[in-house]
């Protein structure tokens, strides 16, 4: 032990280190804060029903009523027991407080990947730094985007474990590999870990061609036999998230449109307009190297600094305007004409992978022999085409068409996240090469100064001539121009003195950002230069490197994450208030009811959902019928019929006067359950909206010819007498008592999901249908009788099964890859 502990030393201190840095980053930890952010909170508010039945229950139910009327909870919050991943995610998140966690995960992981490499360790320490700080990372973690940076956090340790593969280390290498891809899968990020994918597709194609190129085809075929077999564990000890999101998936807004008239794309999945919102500008690209030369994120902070002209020319022309009508100006430039000037709909910051990792990865162009070099840069041209989405749709719209599940993904963008991994391994592996090479010291140089020079000179050009290569407009610059001139009562020397004065600030940001970048690439060419020459010692000038790159991305880093986005935990859990509305609305006793909130972007916004079940909410994969439902019957105007047979019992308006909250009972909803007096049949899913767009729900239901066969019209009579009404609720078990002379059609007031709801009558599994195209409906037998729907998914029951043994497995796997490894030491 005393051995393994001396021959670890110096890595163990790093990674302590490493903890440091993380701590001194977020301070506001250590006085018990946690972060503010969005889509956590939005996450709370929709995990409100899971976890109130959890606490009760011990288990957290497998559906929730809370949004959208009803949806499955495999994306909100499920309990995956018998996955030891789970297990795997929980140590990161909660032996340290969020986020600490998450950025010791980025660290450590790639410092695994850069020891692999068999890099220097304080050279490794700096490649850690460098991936970890990537500004696109605490962007995730300041939204909230938890999972994506879990995800993205095992990146680097599973191309390590594959490296170990390679090299023959079988078993250890891959056990090691099915251990990270089965913690990768968990994070639950399903586009991360298809870019990955991606990604080790090129790697696997590049060894491949080396290995027939070297006859060594033998060595590669086992090495790929036991990196097949860490995917076949990996995916086992995932089976119920995988198997239970592959079937959700096919029912959400990903999967393919039911109606004919909406079925714009050739394929199932997103519509290229959606998918490519979110596109990487061209010339964004240049952020990588200049952080804010776009303007950085998307507000108006910079600008109403007192030195900004905008600040100047904006005080020149409204000083005297009443307060009301500067705040609507201000928001009007907010959101049109701010900071930033790229071409997506709005950005929380830029990519920024440092000024001194874009000058080694250059210099790593140059001088790196490695067939990794090869790797790196294909995947890096690749994704950075991809990134471009509508701004370059040659290479992006041949993916979307042709390449599988590649169009199940928005915001293209985001695949620049694994760019950020490429661009600081080829960097490193250049110092890596300069100190290994045999190179004449003076062609090394003379490469090290064509680099800087590539670079600092493009940073040096864009702060002296700004607008040789960018306009700092949007394209939409003038147009906007003509709206704020209208605005202005037609006054257009004021709005082009704003506009210019706000394009002269976008101009300040950038030069500030590029003389920044030169600064820093002239102290990495000294601190490189140095060590080439041996002018200082390898770890110190690795040391001082890393400081260097800490101190870089730190800065720009806390544009985007700071201490003023921690609050204290009590403030976070409490974020949502209830107003007096929904302190009113929730002293009704009844279990199930919805609501209807119109005082907010109800079906962009989770708030409400924090103390009522609705008919809005927030979540990226909503159930594509009832997607298809809010675009048809909420689009242009409110469906009343709609609202009352999703039992929408109450309604929230807000004064537009005064901002005050009133609630309005809507009289005429449906409850949750009744009894309808015929059917109207209809040809397809075109026919059943258009049906519901104008009839009376509690008289009729409107269903799909495909449900004939289940429907006994013969045996069907309308009766005065016969009665049926909810019993007992939960999420996942909802029980109903009736009586009627005869048989009858029973419309309820819940969602259509026929892949894992099941209806018991008297205990006895029974066939029901779906109605008014999102709910659920039955024939059920004249009597006195028990109705129940259980929610009963396959895919999870049987998934959970298969994960507890894949779990065993992979740690059968696990011990013995590291007992192998160890005998092979001794004996050596």
């Amino acid at each position: 032990m005393n051995n393994w502990f001396k021959q670890n030393g110096l890595h163990l201190a790093i990674i302590a280190i490493f903890a440091v840095i993380c701590f001194a980053y977020f301070s506001p930890v250590m006085q018990g804060k946690v972060p503010v952010q969005n889509d956590v909170v939005q996450s709370k508010a929709m995990q409100k029903e899971i976890m109130e039945y959890k606490d009760k229950d011990g288990k957290g139910p497998l559906w929730t009523n809370q949004m959208f009327g009803g949806m499955p909870a495999y994306q909100i919050w499920v309990q995956y027991a018998y996955n030891g991943a789970t297990y795997g995610i929980a140590l990161i998140t909660k032996t340290f407080p969020d986020p600490v966690g998450t950025v010791l995960l980025l660290l450590v992981g790639a410092y695994f990947l850069f020891i692999t490499l068999k890099i220097n360790p304080w050279l490794a320490a700096a490649g850690a730094i460098a991936f970890a700080f990537t500004t696109y990372n605490f962007v995730l973690i300041a939204a909230g985007h938890s999972n994506k940076a879990l995800a993205i956090g095992f990146f680097a340790p599973i191309i390590a474990s594959i490296l170990i593969t390679l090299r023959g280390k079988y078993w250890l290498g891959g056990s090691l590999t099915a251990l990270f891809l089965a913690l990768e899968i968990r994070a639950n990020h399903v586009q991360m870990t298809y870019y990955l994918f991606l990604a080790i597709l090129i790697f696997v194609g590049i060894e491949i061609y080396q290995a027939y190129k070297n006859k060594t085809l033998p060595a590669l075929g086992k090495a790929i036999g036991f990196l097949s077999l860490a995917v076949i564990l990996a995916v086992m000890v995932n089976a119920s998230l995988l198997w239970t999101t592959s079937e959700y998936a096919k029912e959400t807004n990903r999967g393919k449109s039911n109606l004919t008239s909406d079925a714009t794309e050739k394929n199932a999945g997103m519509s290229k307009k959606y998918a490519y919102n979110w596109s990487q500008g061209v010339g964004e690209s240049f952020t990588f190297l200049i952080p804010d030369l776009y303007g950085g994120a998307s507000s108006i902070d910079k600008m109403m600094e007192p030195e900004s002209h905008f600040y100047k020319a904006f005080g020149e022309s409204f000083s005297q305007y009443p307060e009301q009508d500067q705040r609507q100006i201000l928001s009007f430039f907010a959101q049109n004409m701010n900071q930033y000037w790229g071409e997506k709909p709005g950005t929380s910051g830029g990519y920024y992978f440092g000024a001194i990792v874009c000058f080694l990865f250059v210099f790593g162009l140059f001088i790196v022999k490695s067939r990794l070099k090869w790797w790196t840069l294909a995947v890096t041209l690749l994704f950075m085409l991809l990134s471009f989405g509508r701004n370059f749709p040659f290479v992006s719209d041949i993916f979307f068409n042709y390449f599988p599940l590649y169009n199940k993904f928005r915001a293209v963008e985001s695949i620049l996240a694994v760019v950020g991994l490429m661009v600081p391994i080829l960097a490193f592996l250049a110092i890596k090469e300069a100190m290994e090479s045999k190179m004449d010291q003076k062609e090394l140089i003379k490469k090290l100064t064509w680099s800087a020079g590539i670079t600092g000179g493009f940073a040096l050009v864009v702060a002296i001539l700004p607008t040789l290569f960018f306009s700092f407009k949007t394209q939409a610059h003038d147009e906007l121009v003509a709206h704020l001139t209208q605005g202005l009562q037609n006054n257009a020397s004021v709005a082009h003195r704003l506009a210019s004065a706000v394009v002269e600030d976008r101009i300040s940001i950038a030069r500030a950002d590029a003389i920044r970048s030169f600064l820093f690439i002239v102290i990495g060419f000294a601190i490189v230069w140095a060590l080439i020459t041996k002018k200082m010692n390898t770890q110190l000038a690795c040391g001082l490197l890393a400081l260097a790159v800490l101190i870089d991305m730190w800065q720009v880093d806390r544009r985007y994450l700071n201490n003023k986005n921690f609050e204290n935990e009590s403030a976070v859990n409490n974020y949502f208030q209830p107003r007096d509305v929904d302190t009113f609305i929730m002293s009704d006793k009844d279990p199930n009811f919805r609501v209807y909130d119109q005082s907010i972007e109800t079906f962009q916004n989770a708030s409400t959902s924090a103390f009522h079940k609705t008919i809005g909410g927030y979540h990226a994969a909503k159930l594509k019928r009832y997607d298809e439902l809010i675009e048809h019957q909420f689009g242009k105007s409110v469906n009343q019929d709609v609202l009352d047979m999703l039992n929408a019992k109450y309604f929230i308006l807000q004064d537009p006067q005064n901002g005050s909250y009133k609630m309005q009972r809507n009289s005429t909803a449906l409850g949750n359950v009744w009894i309808v007096k015929g059917i109207q049949f209809v040809k397809n899913a075109d026919e059943e909206m258009k049906a519901i767009s104008s009839f009376d729900p509690k008289q009729e239901a409107i269903v799909d010819e495909q449900y004939k066969k289940q429907i006994d019209t013969t045996r069907l009579g309308a009766d005065p007498t016969a009665f049926i009404k909810m019993e007992h609720y939960h999420p996942d078990h909802i029980e109903y008592s009736y009586s009627a002379p005869r048989d009858i059609i029973a419309v309820f007031s819940e969602i259509y999901y026929d892949k894992g709801w099941n209806m018991y009558v008297d205990g006895v599994q029974k066939p029901y249908f779906r109605a008014n195209y999102v709910l659920r409906a039955a024939q059920l037998p004249g009597g006195n009788h028990k109705v129940e729907f259980k929610f009963e998914p396959k895919s999870y029951y049987t998934g959970e099964k298969i994960s507890l043994l894949g779990s065993v497995l992979l740690l059968a796997f696990l011990g013995f890859g590291f007992y192998t490894d160890n005998k092979k030491k001794k004996a050596a």
